[in-house]
Formats: C-alpha cells, structure tokens, sequence
C-alpha cells in the first residue's frame, strides 16, 4: 500500500500535478516527509498539504476489519483455499482437513524417522484421483539427498489403495505424475525454483516437495551470515510461490543438537570435592530444529516427528488452527499409520524438544583441571 501511486489516489489534479513535477510519485515518498518539508518543496498553503496527506494516508492505510467481515471474506474465497488429506485421520482433523494451501509446512526430526516416507505418501495423496481423496494433479518432489523411490511409492499405492491401484495402468499413471529433481548444488536449486512459478500453474501441479533444505545449504562452504542470507532468500521466495501458487509446499529439515547455554539459558552443575572442582561436568542438551528461527517464523505449520521411550511420534509442534498434539504412529509397507487418532496435547518445553533413538539428555564431558 505504500507503493501506490499518488496519481491514483484521488488528489486534485492541481496538487496531484504539483507532486509529480517534484518527483513525488508514491504515497510512501510523500509520507517519509514532514508537512513543513512537504510546504517547501511543493511552494503551497499548510491547508492543502494538510488534506493532501489525510487523503494519501488514508490510501496507504487498509481499513480496520472485524473478525465477522474476515470471516466472510474467506468464505467467498474458498475456491482459493483447501487441504491436502495425508490420509491419516487424526491428524487431518487436527488440521481441519489437512496439509494447508497457500503456505509452507515444515516436517522437522532426526534421520530414519520417517519423513521422507511422509513426503512419499503426501505426493501419492496428491497425485490421486478426487474421487478417491486425492488433488488429481502433479506433484514436483525436489530430491536432495536421492531418497526417493518410485518402487516405494507405489508399494504404498497398493496396500493403502488397492482399489484404486490394481486397476490396469493406474500404479504406472500415478507414478508418472511426480516430478522428481536431484538438484546438484544450492545455485542448481535456486535456478529450478525461479523457473517454477510459471509451470506451475499451466501444468496442474498440486503439491511441490523439498526434501530436504538443510542439506541443500549444507552443502555450501559458505561464512554463516552468506548462508543466513542464502537462506532468507528462499523463505522469501518459497513463501511468494505458496501464496501465488496456492499450493502446499512441504520442506523436511534436519536436527542438531543445541547446549542450552548457546542460548545463554542453561545452567550447569559443578560437584566439589574435598573443596575441589571435580573431574566429571554435566551439561543439559536437547534436540532443535535446523535452519534456525528466521526460517522457524517463515513456517505456518511445524510437525516434529521423534522417538520417545521406542515409540515414533508425530507432533503437531506449531500451526494457527491447532492445539499442540501428538500422535504415536509406526510405518508399515502401507506407509506412516497413526496407532491412535486422538492426540495427547502438549505443554511446556516438549511442545519444541525433539527426541531421538541414540541420543543421551545430558552430555558429561570429562577434562583435566
């Protein structure tokens, strides 16, 4: 709104005239200065520099909204909105159908938890009939870490939808339907992304897959402030495509481990013996997300798939429309399936600590005083 032109705005052609010969030409040039700088430079009367910037303020300014009226616009736009089921019935009511248009979904955890399996299934589920619960479109599945498998993929299609599948050439057509790319580095990436946006749209594509960004910067021998720079440049990108698309965009993202004193949060405990430090020093570690909080903000929904006490889970860590929950499942030749479709709801810190097979709470590290 910034950027609209003061010729559009309804000024009096006299003064509307008067900006443009100052080069004056967007509501934001005139409103970065002040009424009297604005009396100066455009030799008029406080009265009409006065009207003149209540006018273009009010232009600049979208109205106040009542929840009622967003409501109702929402509900005229529907045809721009909807869901794409993961087939997984407790979790698609958790999230009011499904994986959301229109914006990004993060699947975060450590390896081996199932999160390309995830993303096999969801390109499935998008490539499926609408009659069968599906987006009866394309799919384009960004393969980084060369983890995807056609052989997979319709192992799924036969056991979860056997109808559908042992119909002749189905498995063949639903297959041909995914679009995988095997990017080589992060430029070859970017460059495949940019020519997207376009394609997107004539070639009916209903899902777009990134498995998996962190080993796509990974990659890069680049100072961290290059890489957080790399980094944001996506976010922007990834979110304009979802949103002008209107389409899921699912990104897996990896796990490291963070000692809570990094982020100047955690306190340790020191022994003493014999009034001396002792040898042995503990320190408190968990489990965070990769790609850190610039990219932890760009997400709309955050599921964190972990192993707790030998039992996979899947939690719904961060989403507008939902409660925390989380849901204990396990992968069978089917894919993922939930053992339970109701969620236990989170609190505290496990909403955001991710646990993993092999990996210990409390880090000792042993030194010589």
């Amino acid at each position: 709104m910034a950027n609209k032109l003061i010729g559009e705005i309804g000024l009096h052609k006299k003064i509307s005239n008067i900006f443009a010969a100052r080069n004056i030409i967007t509501a934001k040039d005139a409103l970065s200065m002040t009424e009297f700088e604005l009396m100066e430079l455009l030799d008029v009367g406080m009265k009409e520099i006065k009207s003149a910037i209540k006018l273009i303020s009010e232009a600049a300014s979208p109205p106040c909204q009542s929840a009622r009226t967003l409501l109702e616009r929402k509900v005229e736009n529907e045809h721009l909105s909807g869901h794409l089921p993961t087939h997984l019935k407790g979790l698609d009511s958790t999230l009011c159908g499904g994986i959301p248009f229109g914006v990004l979904t993060e699947l975060v955890g450590p390896p081996g938890i199932g999160k390309s399996q995830f993303c096999m299934k969801l390109a499935l589920s998008a490539s499926f009939p609408t009659a069968y619960g599906g987006l009866d479109g394309r799919v384009i599945y960004i393969d980084v870490e060369s983890k995807f498998s056609s052989r997979r993929v319709i192992e799924m299609g036969l056991k979860s939808f056997p109808e559908v599948f042992h119909l002749k050439g189905m498995a063949q057509e639903m297959a041909g339907r995914i679009l995988v790319l095997r990017p080589a580095s992060l430029s070859d990436f970017t460059e495949s992304i940019q020519e997207l946006k376009d394609s997107i749209l004539q070639n009916q594509v209903k899902l777009l897959v990134i498995d998996s960004m962190t080993a796509l910067l990974s990659g890069e021998n680049k100072p961290g402030a290059q890489r957080q720079h790399q980094l944001g440049w996506h976010i922007s990108f990834l979110k304009s495509l979802a949103e002008f698309s209107r389409i899921p965009i699912v990104v897996t993202n990896q796990v490291r481990s963070q000692n809570r004193d990094e982020t100047s949060q955690y306190s340790f405990q020191e022994k003493f013996k014999d009034g001396f430090q002792e040898h042995a020093r503990t320190y408190d570690s968990h489990l965070v997300a990769a790609l850190g909080i610039n990219w932890a903000h760009a997400v709309t929904i955050r599921l964190v798939l972990e192993a707790k006490s030998g039992q996979r889970i899947i939690k719904v860590a961060k989403s507008p429309i939902s409660p925390p929950l989380a849901f204990p499942f396990h992968i069978t030749s089917a894919g993922i399936s939930l053992l339970s479709d109701n969620g236990t709801e989170l609190k505290g810190p496990g909403i955001n600590t991710i646990h993993a097979r092999g990996h210990s709470d409390m880090i000792n590290f042993n030194e010589e005083v």
